[in-house]
C-alpha cells in the first residue's frame, strides 16, 4: 500500500477516535456538559493531528526546516494564553525529545500509560476551585517516514505505535 496525506488521515482518525466503552457512553448521557468537552476534545484532536501531518507532507522537506511540532506548540501558548484550553505534547517513550514533553506525575502520567496499553483516549474530570475540566490524552502514532527525520530515535518504531500524547485540559461548561 503507498502511503500517502489521505492514509496517514485515516490512519490518525482510527487511531485518535477510539469509541466510548459502555460505562463511559453512560457516564456522558448522564452529563451533557461531560460530554460536549468530551467532543471538543476529539474535534480539537482531529483538527491538531490532521493540520500536524498536512503540514509536515508539504512544508517539511529537510532537517533545516520548521518541524510541525515545533509551529504546534507555539501554538498550544497562545491558546492557552487566550484561555480556550491548555494542550501540550506528552512523550510516552521515556526517552522526551524534549524534557518539557515528560509527563508530570498523576493524571498525564496514567494517561501515557493507558495509551501504550491500547487505548486511544484517556479521559478524568477534575475540579480546580468551582470549576470542573475534562483531562484528556490522546495518542500520536509514528504515522509517516518523515517523523524519523526530526525523531531518529523512533525509527525503529513500527508505525501506528503510540510515541507520545497531546495532553488537554478543557473547561467543562455548563
Amino acid at each position: 500500500m503507498k502511503v500517502t496525506p489521505t492514509v496517514v488521515l485515516g490512519l490518525l482518525f482510527t487511531i485518535g477516535t477510539a469509541s466510548a466503552s459502555a460505562e463511559e457512553a453512560r457516564k456522558a448521557q448522564s452529563d451533557p456538559a461531560v460530554e460536549r468537552a468530551r467532543r471538543e476534545v476529539r474535534m480539537l484532536d482531529d483538527i491538531y493531528k490532521t493540520s500536524i501531518v498536512l503540514i509536515t507532507t508539504h512544508y517539511v522537506h529537510t532537517d533545516d526546516d520548521l518541524p510541525a511540532g515545533t509551529a504546534f506548540k507555539a501554538l498550544f501558548s497562545a491558546v492557552k494564553k487566550k484561555g480556550w484550553h491548555e494542550v501540550r505534547l506528552l512523550d510516552a517513550t521515556g526517552e522526551p525529545y524534549n524534557d518539557e514533553n515528560t509527563p508530570q506525575q498523576g493524571f498525564e502520567k496514567k494517561a501515557v500509560q493507558q495509551l501504550l496499553n491500547g487505548r486511544a483516549v484517556y479521559d478524568e474530570i477534575v475540579t480546580a476551585g468551582d470549576k470542573r475540566y475534562l483531562l484528556a490524552a490522546t495518542a500520536i502514532p509514528v504515522v509517516m517516514d518523515k517523523c524519523v527525520m526530526c525523531h531518529e530515535n523512533y525509527k525503529d518504531v513500527p508505525k501506528g505505535k503510540a510515541i507520545g500524547a497531546i495532553g488537554y485540559k478543557v473547561p467543562i461548561l455548563d
